[in-house]
């Protein structure tokens, strides 16, 4: 199963060490015997040295692993970590979840959505991998050059908003009329039909909701912003809850 997953991860990518750590223990529930580190090192293909570092880690990290270098290595008796339990419904919210992610956020959030379902398929029973392999709800992919390009601007506005970077943009309100604004963008709704970004404008000096679609240009200018307790994305949470519209 872990050889299994590590496949699905892709093996023209470097497994990261999280995803690495993961498929270390994964591998060794349930068994009565040890595992060799060297089948370890070549089920994630890494080094032996690497694999050792790992489960020393691990080890100190409070995991349940006993045995030893040249020897192999297995969960302490009685000790075993359950897997996740989902019913089947709630596996097919994940998986529906996931479909819509990758259909309409950017790429790196879907990338990271994939990611993650695979590692919880990867400690289901078989019943309920199969069930979630079945799901009748779908959210197609069909990106042409423009969608593509707008993905890659989601991915761009999500990364400043991670690391609160001021944002230059030539925009577009509703009646095609431009402005340049600078502004500190706090986060990113989606409405089943539409984007928006939610911000402080510094020209408006208020919050404002942006439409992604309509930005003609967006730079970054090198400047970074605080969480300041009136404008940070508390505050505007409480804006919108109060039927503040801001659009723009």
């Amino acid at each position: 199963m872990a050889l299994a997953a590590r496949k699905r991860l892709g093996d023209d990518v470097p497994m990261r060490r999280a995803d690495r750590l993961f498929l270390i223990i994964h591998a060794l529930r349930g068994r009565r015997t040890a595992l060799p580190a060297r089948q370890l090192a070549d089920t994630l293909g890494v080094s032996l040295r690497t694999v050792y570092r790992d489960v020393a880690d691990l080890q100190l990290s409070g995991v349940p692993i006993e045995g030893e270098a040249g020897v192999g290595y297995v969960l302490r008796k009685g000790s075993d970590i359950p897997p996740l339990m989902f019913t089947g419904e709630e596996l097919e919210a994940l998986v529906v979840g996931t479909r819509f992610v990758r259909a309409f956020a950017g790429e790196r959030l879907a990338g990271s959505a994939q990611a993650a379902l695979l590692k919880i398929e990867a400690v289901l029973p078989a019943e309920l991998r199969e069930r979630a392999s079945h799901t009748r709800i779908f959210a197609p992919i069909w990106r042409d050059e423009q969608q593509q390009a707008f993905a890659n601007r989601l991915d761009h506005l999500h990364a400043c908003i991670t690391h609160s970077r001021v944002l230059h943009l030539t925009y577009r309100d509703e009646g095609g009329k431009p402005s340049e604004r600078d502004i500190e963008p706090l986060c990113l709704a989606f409405w089943g039909g539409a984007w928006t970004l939610g911000a402080w404008c510094r020209l408006r000096d208020g919050f404002r909701n942006f439409r992604p679609d309509r930005i003609d240009a967006c730079s970054e200018t090198g400047q970074r912003f605080e969480d300041h307790p009136q404008r940070n994305l508390a505050s505007y949470l409480q804006a919108v809850h109060g039927n503040y519209s801001g659009k723009e």
